[in-house]
């Protein structure tokens, strides 16, 4: 409704109430309704924003803020600082990586293994909601996920391997499926739920892509370290890559069984 309608309260025109368009109100009220309509933008912008922590999206955010990083570098603790405030959680991050991807794409063909891809994504995402957790992205045959804390995101990653287990029990031998996983914890910058950066985050994927074997489990020293006293049994590895020696912890069994419903 143009503010023409809205001042033409008890007026005797009779198609006040159907002006929608600038263009429709009389030139001496153009100005005031543009300035009206300028407002309400404004407001439904300004609420969007507060749904999401500051200006925009997370995204829209840390990139305004990486720019004004690199302008003004002199800034950089304080923009730092903005940037932690708004996104930085605390969370453990699972790294899924699929085993034989250059094996079966050559013997097999892109189709089948992307077919693969999708049997494993709805495998593993029940698994990883049933232990309160959140799938970030899925790109190629990864899959990311957060957690409040290690120990929901180790029985996660032993779920995962116990549905992929009632798949393989069901499907052809061409179509079996195998993982490796990385857990890290840590202050993470969790962007609109849609992507996670941070040291922890960097580890893990090295656990989970590079390091672990099929089937394995690979925690990072923080992610050790936050598990429950007494619970899991792991046992120190430590290994060589990218120049730097990574220290972390191989899941070997549960002292418990998990709890059924």
């Amino acid at each position: 409704m143009s503010i023409y309608a809205s001042s033409s309260r008890g007026s005797n025109q009779p198609d006040a109430k159907k002006r929608k368009n600038v263009d429709d109100v009389p030139r001496c009220f153009k100005g005031s309704a543009l300035r009206f309509e300028m407002a309400n933008k404004v407001a439904e912008i300004e609420k969007s924003s507060s749904s999401t922590g500051g200006i925009g999206s997370g995204r829209e955010l840390m990139r305004r803020l990486l720019s004004e990083r690199n302008q003004f570098p002199d800034r950089h603790t304080e923009i730092d600082q903005q940037l932690r405030d708004a996104l930085e959680r605390n969370v453990a991050i699972l790294v899924l990586d699929m085993c034989g991807f250059s094996r079966l794409t050559v013997q097999y063909g892109i189709i089948h293994y992307l077919a693969m891809i999708h049997q494993m994504e709805e495998a593993a995402r029940p698994a990883v909601s049933g232990n309160a957790g959140e799938v970030i992205k899925q790109e190629a045959d990864n899959l990311y996920a957060i957690f409040d804390d290690p120990a929901r995101a180790l029985d996660s990653a032993l779920d995962i391997f116990r549905a992929f287990d009632a798949v393989n029990s069901v499907v052809p031998p061409d179509r079996d499926i195998y993982g490796s996983i990385g857990i890290g914890y840590g202050e993470t910058l969790v962007i609109d739920d849609k992507d996670i950066f941070g040291s922890e985050v960097n580890i893990a994927c090295k656990l989970g892509e590079d390091l672990a074997c099929k089937g394995e489990i690979l925690l990072t020293s923080s992610a050790y370290n936050a598990l429950p006293v007494g619970r899991y049994i792991c046992v120190p590895a430590a290994f060589e890559i990218s120049e730097m020696r990574i220290e972390c912890y191989r899941y070997e069994r549960s002292m418990f069984p998990r709890e059924t419903v």
